[in-house]
C-alpha cells in the first residue's frame, strides 16, 4: 500500500479534484466530509499526511488540528491547510494553530502534488500512467 492521505473537504467538486490529483499520482486517499469524520478515520487508520478545510461543517479545521495534534499516535502527521482564506494574517493563525503547511484554493493541479510531497518522507510520485497527464493539468481522463 502506498501513502496514504486523508482529506477532510466539504465541497464536493473540492474534494473531487484534490482526491483525482492525488490518486493519479499513486496516492492512497481516503475522505471526510467534515472534521468529525475526518477525526474518526485519522484514528481508525492514522494516515501519512493529512490535508484538511478550515471551513467545515460541525468543528472547523482549527478545532481538528488541535485535536490531532492533542494524540499522541497523530501528532506528527503533517497536516496541511488547504483554504479558500487568503487574508493577510491567515497563514500565520492557521500555521499557529498547528497546521505545517497552507495552500490556498482554488488549488492548482500542476502544483499541488509537489507542494503536498514536500512534507512526505517520500519523493513526489510520478503519475501511474499516461492518462494522468490530463490530471496534471486539472482535466479528467478521455473517454475511450
Amino acid at each position: 500500500m502506498g501513502t496514504r492521505i486523508l482529506v477532510i473537504e466539504d465541497n464536493p467538486a473540492s474534494m473531487e479534484l484534490a482526491r483525482y490529483v492525488l490518486e493519479a499520482f499513486g496516492y492512497t486517499v481516503s475522505a471526510a466530509v467534515d472534521g468529525e469524520i475526518g477525526l474518526e478515520l485519522a484514528r481508525a487508520e492514522p494516515p501519512d499526511l493529512v490535508i484538511c478545510d478550515l471551513q467545515l461543517p460541525g468543528i472547523d479545521g482549527i478545532e481538528v488540528a488541535k485535536r490531532l495534534k492533542a494524540q499522541p499516535a497523530l501528532a506528527r502527521v503533517p497536516l496541511i491547510a488547504v483554504t479558500a482564506y487568503a487574508m493577510v494574517g491567515d497563514r500565520e493563525r492557521v500555521l499557529a494553530a498547528g497546521f505545517n503547511g497552507y495552500i490556498s484554493k482554488p488549488i492548482d493541479p500542476q502544483t499541488f502534488v509537489p507542494q503536498i510531497a514536500a512534507f512526505l518522507k517520500s519523493p513526489a510520485p510520478m503519475p501511474k500512467s499516461p492518462d494522468t497527464s490530463a490530471a496534471a493539468a486539472g482535466e479528467p481522463p478521455a473517454s475511450r
